[in-house]
C-alpha cells in the first residue's frame, strides 16, 4: 500500500458522542508537550485512527496562536502517521480514536514538535501493543 499523506475528514475525531466516550473511558498519557487519550473503538472506521487535536484558550488567548500550534501538530501527524501508527493498528487490526492535547508553556518550533510527536506516536504504538497482548488473558 503506497503511504498516504493526506489528512481527511474522516481521520478527524468530530462526533461528540465518541469523544465523550474518550474522555470517560478511555486511557491517557503525558509526553510532554502533549497529553494524550485513547481508546480502542469497536465499531468500523474508514481509517484505523480518528485524531482530535486541541490547544487551550485558557493558555493562549489568542486564536492566532492556538491555530498555529494545531497546524504544526496536524502537519507532524500528518507525515508521520502511516509509519508510526497505522502500520501497528493494522497489523493488530484494531481501530483507534485519540485525542493529543498541547500543554507546553510556549510554542515550540517545528522541528521540536516533530521530534516529540515521533516519541509520542511511538509510545501510543506501545501502550497499543501492550492492551492487545492483555485482551486475551481474560
Amino acid at each position: 500500500m503506497a503511504t498516504m499523506y493526506t489528512f481527511k475528514k474522516e481521520e478527524r475525531l468530530c462526533n461528540k458522542r465518541l469523544i465523550d466516550k474518550l474522555f470517560h473511558n478511555g486511557s491517557s498519557f503525558l509526553c510532554y508537550p502533549f497529553r494524550v487519550s485513547w481508546l480502542v473503538n469497536p465499531e468500523p472506521q474508514p481509517y484505523p485512527a480518528q485524531i482530535l487535536f486541541s490547544v487551550p484558550k485558557k493558555r493562549y488567548k489568542h486564536a492566532v496562536d492556538r491555530n498555529l500550534v494545531k497546524r504544526l501538530m496536524r502537519e507532524t501527524y500528518r507525515l508521520h502517521k502511516q509509519q508510526y501508527l497505522y502500520d501497528i493498528l493494522q497489523q493488530t487490526d484494531k481501530n483507534i480514536i485519540v485525542s493529543v492535547g498541547y500543554v507546553g508553556k510556549e510554542i515550540e518550533p517545528y522541528l521540536f514538535i516533530e521530534k516529540k510527536m515521533l516519541k509520542m506516536l511511538t509510545q501510543l504504538g506501545n501502550e497499543l501493543a501492550a492492551a492487545s497482548v492483555q485482551v486475551p488473558a481474560n
